[in-house]
Protein backbone atom coordinates (compact mmCIF):
# COMPACT_ATOMS: atom_id res chain seq x y z
CA UNK A 1 0.00 0.00 0.00
CA UNK A 2 0.87 3.42 -0.62
CA UNK A 3 0.34 6.56 0.41
CA UNK A 4 -0.07 9.89 -1.53
CA UNK A 5 -0.71 13.55 -1.44
CA UNK A 6 -1.29 15.74 -4.77
CA UNK A 7 -3.33 18.67 -5.06
CA UNK A 8 -3.08 22.08 -6.47
CA UNK A 9 -2.81 25.42 -4.38
CA UNK A 10 -2.35 29.38 -4.76
CA UNK A 11 1.91 28.45 -5.56
CA UNK A 12 0.96 26.28 -8.56
CA UNK A 13 -2.38 26.98 -9.91
CA UNK A 14 -4.45 29.90 -10.93
CA UNK A 15 -8.03 31.72 -9.00
CA UNK A 16 -9.86 30.45 -12.17
CA UNK A 17 -8.32 26.27 -12.04
CA UNK A 18 -8.70 26.80 -8.21
CA UNK A 19 -12.58 27.69 -7.97
CA UNK A 20 -13.18 24.40 -10.34
CA UNK A 21 -11.25 21.87 -8.58
CA UNK A 22 -12.65 22.83 -5.44
CA UNK A 23 -15.40 21.16 -3.70
CA UNK A 24 -18.56 21.95 -1.68
CA UNK A 25 -19.19 21.24 1.95
CA UNK A 26 -22.66 20.10 1.48
CA UNK A 27 -21.63 17.32 -1.65
CA UNK A 28 -18.25 16.69 -0.18
CA UNK A 29 -19.16 13.16 1.67
CA UNK A 30 -20.69 11.85 -1.56
CA UNK A 31 -17.37 12.79 -3.04
CA UNK A 32 -15.65 10.99 -0.50
CA UNK A 33 -17.48 8.18 -0.96
CA UNK A 34 -17.06 8.35 -4.88
CA UNK A 35 -12.96 8.50 -4.82
CA UNK A 36 -13.22 5.41 -2.32
CA UNK A 37 -15.22 3.00 -5.39
CA UNK A 38 -12.48 4.63 -7.76
CA UNK A 39 -9.45 3.02 -6.02
CA UNK A 40 -8.69 4.86 -2.55
CA UNK A 41 -8.53 2.14 -0.01
CA UNK A 42 -8.61 5.69 2.20
CA UNK A 43 -9.19 9.00 1.23
CA UNK A 44 -9.32 12.83 2.79
CA UNK A 45 -10.13 15.86 0.99
CA UNK A 46 -9.04 18.93 1.38
CA UNK A 47 -10.50 21.74 -0.32
CA UNK A 48 -10.27 25.46 0.34
CA UNK A 49 -10.01 28.72 -1.10
CA UNK A 50 -6.25 28.39 -1.14
CA UNK A 51 -6.05 24.77 -1.88
CA UNK A 52 -7.60 21.10 -3.26
CA UNK A 53 -5.81 18.43 -2.17
CA UNK A 54 -6.43 14.60 -1.98
CA UNK A 55 -4.46 12.47 0.51
CA UNK A 56 -5.36 8.83 -0.17
CA UNK A 57 -4.59 4.91 0.51
CA UNK A 58 -3.55 3.21 -2.97
CA UNK A 59 -2.46 -0.03 -3.64
CA UNK A 60 -0.72 0.73 -6.91
CA UNK A 61 2.43 3.68 -6.18
CA UNK A 62 1.16 5.69 -9.20
CA UNK A 63 -2.13 8.00 -7.80
CA UNK A 64 -3.28 8.45 -11.76
CA UNK A 65 -6.35 6.33 -11.26
CA UNK A 66 -7.61 8.83 -9.02
CA UNK A 67 -6.47 12.08 -10.68
CA UNK A 68 -8.78 10.71 -13.66
CA UNK A 69 -10.98 10.44 -11.06
CA UNK A 70 -11.01 14.10 -9.88
CA UNK A 71 -10.59 14.97 -13.62
CA UNK A 72 -14.20 13.62 -14.12
CA UNK A 73 -15.63 14.73 -10.90
CA UNK A 74 -14.69 18.06 -11.27
CA UNK A 75 -15.10 18.45 -15.35
CA UNK A 76 -11.39 19.32 -15.64
CA UNK A 77 -9.31 18.59 -18.08
CA UNK A 78 -6.33 15.93 -17.52
CA UNK A 79 -4.30 17.71 -20.09
CA UNK A 80 -5.00 21.24 -18.13
CA UNK A 81 -4.82 20.01 -14.84
CA UNK A 82 -1.56 18.45 -14.62
CA UNK A 83 1.00 21.51 -15.67
CA UNK A 84 -0.47 23.02 -12.09
CA UNK A 85 -0.55 19.63 -10.27
CA UNK A 86 2.26 18.56 -7.36
CA UNK A 87 1.99 14.72 -6.36
CA UNK A 88 3.93 13.51 -2.85
CA UNK A 89 4.12 10.43 -2.21
CA UNK A 90 5.42 7.95 0.90
CA UNK A 91 8.14 10.33 3.15
CA UNK A 92 7.08 13.67 1.03
CA UNK A 93 3.55 13.17 1.53
CA UNK A 94 3.87 13.06 5.20
CA UNK A 95 6.35 16.02 5.21
CA UNK A 96 3.53 17.77 3.13
CA UNK A 97 0.50 17.27 5.52
CA UNK A 98 2.88 18.14 8.53
CA UNK A 99 3.81 21.20 6.76
CA UNK A 100 0.60 22.31 5.30
CA UNK A 101 -1.01 22.11 9.07
CA UNK A 102 1.77 23.84 10.23
CA UNK A 103 1.44 26.84 7.98
CA UNK A 104 4.22 26.51 6.27
CA UNK A 105 2.71 26.25 2.92
CA UNK A 106 -0.09 28.84 3.39
CA UNK A 107 -0.30 31.88 0.98
CA UNK A 108 0.82 34.04 4.53
CA UNK A 109 3.40 32.22 6.55
CA UNK A 110 1.93 30.90 9.84
CA UNK A 111 -1.60 31.57 9.27
CA UNK A 112 -3.63 29.68 11.36
CA UNK A 113 -6.78 28.99 10.01
CA UNK A 114 -5.70 25.99 7.47
CA UNK A 115 -5.25 23.58 10.90
CA UNK A 116 -9.07 23.95 11.94
CA UNK A 117 -9.92 23.07 7.65
CA UNK A 118 -7.40 19.88 8.10
CA UNK A 119 -9.39 18.95 11.18
CA UNK A 120 -13.09 19.51 9.33
CA UNK A 121 -11.37 17.93 6.34
CA UNK A 122 -10.43 14.98 8.19
CA UNK A 123 -13.59 14.97 10.42
CA UNK A 124 -15.69 14.44 6.66
CA UNK A 125 -13.90 11.72 5.85
CA UNK A 126 -14.03 9.74 9.07
CA UNK A 127 -18.02 10.27 8.97
CA UNK A 128 -18.20 9.16 5.29
CA UNK A 129 -16.07 6.14 6.29
CA UNK A 130 -13.01 6.67 3.83
CA UNK A 131 -10.03 6.76 6.68
CA UNK A 132 -8.82 3.55 8.10
CA UNK A 133 -5.43 3.01 9.49
CA UNK A 134 -3.29 4.93 7.67
CA UNK A 135 -4.80 8.63 7.35
CA UNK A 136 -6.11 8.09 10.87
CA UNK A 137 -2.85 8.17 11.91
CA UNK A 138 -1.34 10.41 9.47
CA UNK A 139 -3.56 13.23 10.60
CA UNK A 140 -3.69 12.46 14.33
CA UNK A 141 0.21 12.85 13.88
CA UNK A 142 -0.34 15.87 11.58
CA UNK A 143 -2.70 17.66 14.40
CA UNK A 144 -0.13 16.82 17.25
CA UNK A 145 2.95 18.29 14.97
CA UNK A 146 1.29 21.40 13.91
CA UNK A 147 0.66 21.88 18.35
CA UNK A 148 4.20 21.37 18.87
CA UNK A 149 5.10 23.32 16.05
CA UNK A 150 3.11 26.90 17.67
CA UNK A 151 3.96 25.96 21.01
CA UNK A 152 8.01 25.17 20.68
CA UNK A 153 8.28 28.10 18.16
CA UNK A 154 6.94 31.88 17.11
CA UNK A 155 5.57 30.62 14.08
CA UNK A 156 1.75 32.87 15.01
CA UNK A 157 3.38 34.70 18.01
CA UNK A 158 3.31 38.14 15.38
CA UNK A 159 1.11 39.59 12.78
CA UNK A 160 1.23 39.74 9.52
CA UNK A 161 -1.60 41.17 7.64
CA UNK A 162 -2.44 44.70 8.11
CA UNK A 163 -5.81 44.14 9.13
CA UNK A 164 -4.67 41.96 12.27
CA UNK A 165 -1.29 44.28 12.85
CA UNK A 166 -4.21 47.11 14.04
CA UNK A 167 -5.94 45.15 16.12
CA UNK A 168 -3.23 43.56 17.59
CA UNK A 169 -2.06 47.31 17.98
CA UNK A 170 -5.09 48.49 19.53
CA UNK A 171 -4.77 45.78 21.98
CA UNK A 172 -1.77 47.08 23.24
CA UNK A 173 -3.66 50.14 24.25
CA UNK A 174 -6.55 48.86 25.51
CA UNK A 175 -6.43 45.75 27.69
CA UNK A 176 -9.91 44.75 27.01
CA UNK A 177 -11.56 45.12 23.58
CA UNK A 178 -14.77 43.63 24.36
CA UNK A 179 -15.37 46.89 26.78
CA UNK A 180 -14.33 48.97 23.73
CA UNK A 181 -16.32 50.88 21.42
CA UNK A 182 -15.08 50.73 17.35
CA UNK A 183 -15.58 52.49 14.37
CA UNK A 184 -14.78 51.81 11.00
CA UNK A 185 -15.13 53.55 8.19
CA UNK A 186 -14.94 52.25 4.80
CA UNK A 187 -17.03 48.85 4.22
CA UNK A 188 -14.13 47.36 1.50
CA UNK A 189 -12.75 43.96 1.76
CA UNK A 190 -10.19 45.46 4.18
CA UNK A 191 -11.90 47.03 6.94
CA UNK A 192 -14.51 43.67 6.29
CA UNK A 193 -11.44 41.58 7.43
CA UNK A 194 -10.46 44.40 10.63
CA UNK A 195 -14.07 43.53 11.72
CA UNK A 196 -14.10 39.67 11.40
CA UNK A 197 -10.65 40.05 13.43
CA UNK A 198 -12.56 42.69 15.99
CA UNK A 199 -15.21 40.19 16.45
CA UNK A 200 -12.98 37.31 17.06
CA UNK A 201 -11.32 39.42 20.12
CA UNK A 202 -14.72 39.90 21.38
CA UNK A 203 -15.54 43.41 20.05
CA UNK A 204 -20.05 43.75 21.02
CA UNK A 205 -20.21 47.81 20.41
CA UNK A 206 -19.24 48.44 16.56
CA UNK A 207 -19.90 51.18 14.45
CA UNK A 208 -19.78 51.04 10.44
CA UNK A 209 -19.41 54.56 8.29
CA UNK A 210 -19.61 54.50 4.57
CA UNK A 211 -20.49 56.67 1.82
CA UNK A 212 -23.22 54.06 0.93
CA UNK A 213 -25.10 53.77 4.60
CA UNK A 214 -26.91 50.36 3.05
CA UNK A 215 -23.99 48.91 2.60
CA UNK A 216 -22.77 50.38 6.30
CA UNK A 217 -25.53 48.65 7.26
CA UNK A 218 -24.73 45.65 5.62
CA UNK A 219 -21.77 44.91 6.70
CA UNK A 220 -22.51 46.20 10.61
CA UNK A 221 -25.00 43.75 10.87
CA UNK A 222 -23.03 40.31 10.43
CA UNK A 223 -20.87 41.69 13.27
CA UNK A 224 -23.95 43.03 15.57
CA UNK A 225 -23.25 46.29 14.79
CA UNK A 226 -24.91 49.61 13.59
CA UNK A 227 -24.20 51.82 10.32
CA UNK A 228 -24.26 54.99 9.44
CA UNK A 229 -23.36 57.03 6.94
CA UNK A 230 -20.04 59.64 6.59
CA UNK A 231 -21.97 62.94 7.55
CA UNK A 232 -22.59 61.09 10.54
CA UNK A 233 -19.38 60.77 11.85
CA UNK A 234 -18.89 63.84 13.40
CA UNK A 235 -21.62 63.09 15.59
CA UNK A 236 -20.64 60.15 16.80
CA UNK A 237 -16.69 60.19 17.13
CA UNK A 238 -16.67 60.85 20.43
CA UNK A 239 -17.90 57.83 21.26
CA UNK A 240 -15.47 55.46 19.69
CA UNK A 241 -12.47 54.65 21.12
CA UNK A 242 -10.79 52.89 18.85
CA UNK A 243 -11.54 54.54 14.93
CA UNK A 244 -9.90 52.34 11.62
CA UNK A 245 -10.41 53.75 8.21
CA UNK A 246 -9.87 52.37 4.99
CA UNK A 247 -11.90 53.95 2.03
CA UNK A 248 -10.77 55.40 -1.43
CA UNK A 249 -11.72 58.81 -0.78
CA UNK A 250 -8.90 61.50 -2.30
CA UNK A 251 -9.79 63.55 0.48
CA UNK A 252 -9.26 63.14 4.41
CA UNK A 253 -12.36 62.25 5.63
CA UNK A 254 -11.18 63.43 9.56
CA UNK A 255 -9.69 66.40 10.16
CA UNK A 256 -7.97 67.63 13.37
CA UNK A 257 -10.53 69.92 14.71
CA UNK A 258 -13.23 66.93 14.66
CA UNK A 259 -11.26 64.61 16.01
CA UNK A 260 -10.10 67.61 18.57
CA UNK A 261 -13.83 67.79 19.53
CA UNK A 262 -14.23 64.65 20.55
CA UNK A 263 -11.10 64.41 22.40
CA UNK A 264 -12.30 67.20 24.57
CA UNK A 265 -16.08 65.31 24.84
CA UNK A 266 -14.56 62.30 25.63
CA UNK A 267 -12.62 64.39 28.93
CA UNK A 268 -9.02 63.34 27.07
CA UNK A 269 -9.83 59.80 27.63
CA UNK A 270 -7.38 58.08 25.06
CA UNK A 271 -8.67 57.88 21.39
CA UNK A 272 -6.57 54.98 19.10
CA UNK A 273 -6.54 56.09 15.06
CA UNK A 274 -5.84 53.39 12.42
CA UNK A 275 -5.52 54.94 8.82
CA UNK A 276 -5.20 52.17 6.26
CA UNK A 277 -6.00 54.23 3.15
CA UNK A 278 -3.57 55.66 0.51
CA UNK A 279 -4.42 58.57 0.06
CA UNK A 280 -4.84 59.33 3.96
CA UNK A 281 -8.25 59.72 5.42
CA UNK A 282 -7.20 61.13 8.46
CA UNK A 283 -4.90 64.39 8.48
CA UNK A 284 -2.18 63.97 9.64
CA UNK A 285 -2.09 66.72 12.18
CA UNK A 286 -4.25 64.81 14.44
CA UNK A 287 -1.16 62.49 15.47
CA UNK A 288 -0.36 65.84 17.44
CA UNK A 289 -2.99 65.76 19.70
CA UNK A 290 -2.47 65.05 23.39
CA UNK A 291 -4.46 61.93 24.36
CA UNK A 292 -4.55 60.41 20.60
CA UNK A 293 -2.57 57.47 18.58
CA UNK A 294 -2.83 57.90 15.10
CA UNK A 295 -1.00 54.59 13.16
CA UNK A 296 -0.45 54.57 9.46
CA UNK A 297 -0.26 52.03 6.82
CA UNK A 298 3.53 52.54 6.27
CA UNK A 299 4.01 52.27 10.14
CA UNK A 300 2.17 49.25 10.41
CA UNK A 301 4.18 47.37 7.01
CA UNK A 302 7.11 48.49 9.34
CA UNK A 303 5.45 46.19 11.94
CA UNK A 304 4.73 43.35 9.52
CA UNK A 305 8.04 43.51 7.95
CA UNK A 306 9.62 43.04 11.66
CA UNK A 307 7.20 40.29 12.38
CA UNK A 308 7.25 38.60 9.05
CA UNK A 309 11.00 37.64 9.64
CA UNK A 310 10.43 36.82 13.20
CA UNK A 311 8.14 34.13 11.40
CA UNK A 312 10.51 33.23 8.44
CA UNK A 313 12.90 32.12 11.00
CA UNK A 314 10.63 30.23 13.05
CA UNK A 315 9.41 28.41 10.13
CA UNK A 316 13.22 27.32 10.03
CA UNK A 317 12.77 25.93 13.86
CA UNK A 318 9.34 24.26 12.66
CA UNK A 319 11.11 22.36 9.33
CA UNK A 320 13.91 20.88 11.93
CA UNK A 321 11.12 19.65 13.68
CA UNK A 322 8.84 18.58 11.62
CA UNK A 323 11.63 16.65 10.29
CA UNK A 324 12.20 14.86 12.95
CA UNK A 325 8.50 13.28 13.14
CA UNK A 326 8.23 12.55 9.41
CA UNK A 327 11.19 9.87 10.21
CA UNK A 328 9.29 8.37 13.52
CA UNK A 329 6.36 8.64 11.15
CA UNK A 330 7.74 6.47 8.13
CA UNK A 331 9.28 4.13 11.02
CA UNK A 332 5.61 3.21 12.42
CA UNK A 333 5.02 3.03 8.66
CA UNK A 334 7.60 0.56 7.98
CA UNK A 335 6.42 -1.51 10.82
CA UNK A 336 3.16 -2.38 8.82
CA UNK A 337 5.19 -4.07 6.34
CA UNK A 338 5.81 -6.75 9.10
CA UNK A 339 2.51 -7.27 9.89
CA UNK A 340 1.59 -9.59 7.64
CA UNK A 341 4.81 -11.73 8.69
CA UNK A 342 4.28 -11.73 12.12
CA UNK A 343 0.76 -12.96 11.65
CA UNK A 344 1.29 -15.68 9.62
CA UNK A 345 4.68 -16.86 11.49
CA UNK A 346 2.19 -16.92 14.36
CA UNK A 347 0.00 -19.53 12.42
CA UNK A 348 2.19 -21.55 11.86
CA UNK A 349 3.54 -21.62 15.10
CA UNK A 350 -0.25 -21.94 16.23
CA UNK A 351 -0.92 -24.85 13.95
CA UNK A 352 2.54 -26.98 15.22
CA UNK A 353 1.29 -26.36 18.97
CA UNK A 354 -1.77 -27.66 18.84
CA UNK A 355 -1.11 -30.29 16.59
CA UNK A 356 1.63 -31.42 19.35
CA UNK A 357 -0.82 -30.29 22.27
CA UNK A 358 -3.47 -32.89 20.80
CA UNK A 359 -1.18 -35.54 20.61
CA UNK A 360 -0.13 -35.22 24.42
CA UNK A 361 -3.62 -35.09 25.35
CA UNK A 362 -4.66 -38.41 23.31
CA UNK A 363 -1.43 -40.25 24.82
CA UNK A 364 -2.70 -38.83 28.58
CA UNK A 365 -6.04 -40.32 27.92
CA UNK A 366 -4.14 -43.83 26.69
CA UNK A 367 -3.17 -43.45 30.53
CA UNK A 368 0.82 -43.35 29.53
CA UNK A 369 3.22 -41.16 32.21
CA UNK A 370 2.37 -37.75 32.41
CA UNK A 371 5.66 -36.77 32.71
CA UNK A 372 7.25 -38.87 29.77
CA UNK A 373 4.12 -37.05 27.80
CA UNK A 374 4.95 -33.51 28.93
CA UNK A 375 8.84 -34.61 28.09
CA UNK A 376 7.63 -35.93 24.57
CA UNK A 377 5.91 -32.84 23.95
CA UNK A 378 8.15 -30.45 24.94
CA UNK A 379 11.14 -32.22 22.36
CA UNK A 380 8.72 -32.11 19.55
CA UNK A 381 7.84 -28.88 19.94
CA UNK A 382 11.08 -27.80 20.13
CA UNK A 383 12.00 -29.99 16.91
CA UNK A 384 9.40 -28.49 15.06
CA UNK A 385 10.18 -24.88 15.46
CA UNK A 386 13.34 -25.22 15.05
CA UNK A 387 13.36 -27.22 12.07
CA UNK A 388 12.92 -25.00 9.23
CA UNK A 389 15.49 -22.02 10.59
CA UNK A 390 17.95 -25.01 10.96
CA UNK A 391 17.42 -26.12 7.42
CA UNK A 392 17.85 -22.09 6.22
CA UNK A 393 20.93 -21.69 8.20
CA UNK A 394 23.06 -24.64 7.32
CA UNK A 395 22.14 -23.38 3.73
CA UNK A 396 22.99 -20.17 4.28
CA UNK A 397 26.52 -21.57 6.19
CA UNK A 398 26.99 -23.63 2.89
CA UNK A 399 26.46 -20.62 0.38
CA UNK A 400 28.44 -18.41 2.92
CA UNK A 401 24.55 -15.74 3.26
CA UNK A 402 26.79 -13.77 6.50
CA UNK A 403 23.72 -11.88 6.48
CA UNK A 404 21.01 -14.89 6.98
CA UNK A 405 23.39 -15.62 9.49
CA UNK A 406 23.80 -12.26 11.43
CA UNK A 407 19.91 -11.55 11.20
CA UNK A 408 19.46 -15.03 12.84
CA UNK A 409 21.53 -14.11 15.68
CA UNK A 410 19.95 -10.47 15.70
CA UNK A 411 16.66 -12.70 15.85
CA UNK A 412 16.68 -15.03 18.51
CA UNK A 413 19.19 -12.80 20.38
CA UNK A 414 21.93 -15.08 20.16
CA UNK A 415 25.61 -14.25 21.60
CA UNK A 416 28.51 -14.65 19.33
CA UNK A 417 29.59 -17.82 21.96
CA UNK A 418 26.55 -19.49 21.55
Amino acid sequence: MHLVAFGINHKTAPLALRERAAFDPQTLPEALQDVAHHGAGEATILSTCNRTEIYCRIEHESPDSIIDWLCDYRSLQNRLLRPHLYIHGGRAAVQHAFRVASGLDSLVLGEPQILGQMKNAFAAARRAGTTGKMLNRLFERTFSVAKQVRTDTAIGANPVSVAFAAVSLARRIFNDLAQQTVMLIGAGEMIELVARHLKEQGITQLIVANRTRERAHALAEVYGGRGISLPEVPGVLASADIVISCTASVLPILGKGAVERAIKMRKHRPMFLVDLAVPRDIEPEVGDLNDVYLYTIDELKGVIEENMQSRQEAAREAEVIIDGEVVEFMRWVRSLDSVPTIRALRAVTESLRDAELARAQRALERGENPADVLLRFARNLTNKFTHTPSAALRAADAEGDVDLLAAARLLFQLDEKS
